[in-house]
């Protein structure tokens, strides 16, 4: 089975029949209020473990990930043992006095998708002020038949406004437009229809076809903490993430946070996935990864292991530096925490 195939034909049969979702709250109690399941890919080890793959410059890949580049990393986190792979969604980061650029991460999923197999992937995550929420959708759907049923929507509502300000793309209201966008990119996956006449967004009885391997589409995850953002999370979303961290502290206030939120909705906060982000810096760290954890191999296990203890079933690994050296060096990190 090669991973070179551009086409992926060679491996999305085999992982449609090996990748499925599963569900941890009963979808026959759903409600009008409240469209989300809890979906999530199974996984080797009840909390898995991802990687962020760099997309910027001079970050923590040394000068400019190129695709080569990008798709060795890819392949070698995915022998490594990592479950899944996350891109970030950025055009640039900018300063008083610097701007650095950031690759386009749909188009490289969508190439990640289709010559790495057997891994999940997603972005993480994805701005929906940059693009229209029914291309979103359009896209998403795109990346899931040519992954074979593999790819994660992460959503939120951006950050980084001078990105906002480079491209003319309206930053205020965030979470109102999230909120529409949102509604938007839900219908079109899970009924493959949607019918939104917003302030910000329109889909004017919009039709997602043709239809990928999943009927319902892909998991939905939302990475926020903020309130209004938790309550559309408990309408609409499959999983939860939170980031960046190089301790445990102030973890737990923020889990505290999401179940309030849910209960709030009358949603069973046992029902959200919660994902968490995570820094950890290696030999050669750059400091691109602000406060990342830093030990030697047992302490990075042991501070895993801490973070799975909280209830986290997935954690994403920033490494800093994110290279084929760093990521050998890390694999023993990973084989331990798959250990029973």
């Amino acid at each position: 089975m090669s991973g070179d195939n551009l086409s992926g034909a060679s491996h999305s049969e085999h992982t449609r029949e090996r990748v499925h979702l599963v569900t941890e709250h009963d979808r026959s109690a759903k409600t009008d209020a409240i469209r989300a399941t809890g979906f999530w890919p199974e996984t080797r080890r009840s909390t898995s473990l991802g990687m962020m793959v760099p997309v910027s410059q001079r970050a923590t890949f040394p000068g400019t990930p190129h695709f080569a580049d990008m798709l060795q990393v890819s392949r070698d986190a995915a022998s490594a043992g990592f479950e899944m792979l996350w891109f970030a969604d950025h055009f640039s980061f900018t300063t008083d006095d610097d701007v650095r650029g950031a690759w386009d991460a749909w188009t490289l999923m969508a190439a990640i998708a289709a010559t790495v197999p057997d891994v999940q992937i997603g972005p993480m995550v994805a701005c929906t002020a940059y693009r229209n929420p029914g291309v979103i959708a359009k896209m998403t759907e795109m990346i899931d038949d040519i992954s074979g049923g593999r790819f994660i929507l992460g959503l939120g509502a951006g950050w980084h406004k001078p990105e906002n300000d480079q491209f003319g793309i309206r930053f205020e209201p965030r979470v109102s437009q999230f909120e529409e966008a949102l509604r938007i990119i839900h219908g079109m996956l899970r009924d493959g229809k949607a019918d939104v006449r917003g302030e910000f967004f329109q889909a004017n009885d919009a039709v997602n076809l043709p239809r990928g391997p999943r009927a319902e589409g892909p998991p939905i995850l939302v990475g926020s903490s903020g309130d209004r953002m938790l309550g559309l999370l408990a309408q609409y979303g499959d999983a939860w993430n939170t980031c960046w961290y190089g301790n445990t502290e102030g973890i737990p206030e923020k889990i505290e946070k999401l179940d309030s939120a849910m209960e709030t909705a009358g949603r069973d906060p046992k029902s959200v996935i919660r994902t968490i982000g995570v820094s950890i810096a290696g030999e050669g760290y750059t400091g691109s990864r602000a406060n990342a954890f830093a030990g030697d191999a047992e302490a990075q296990l042991a501070f895993l292991k801490d973070v799975e203890a909280l209830g986290f079933r997935h954690i994403c690994v920033g490494l800093d530096p994110c290279t084929p050296q760093s990521i050998a060096a890390f694999t023993p990190v990973i084989e331990a925490f798959a250990s029973p």
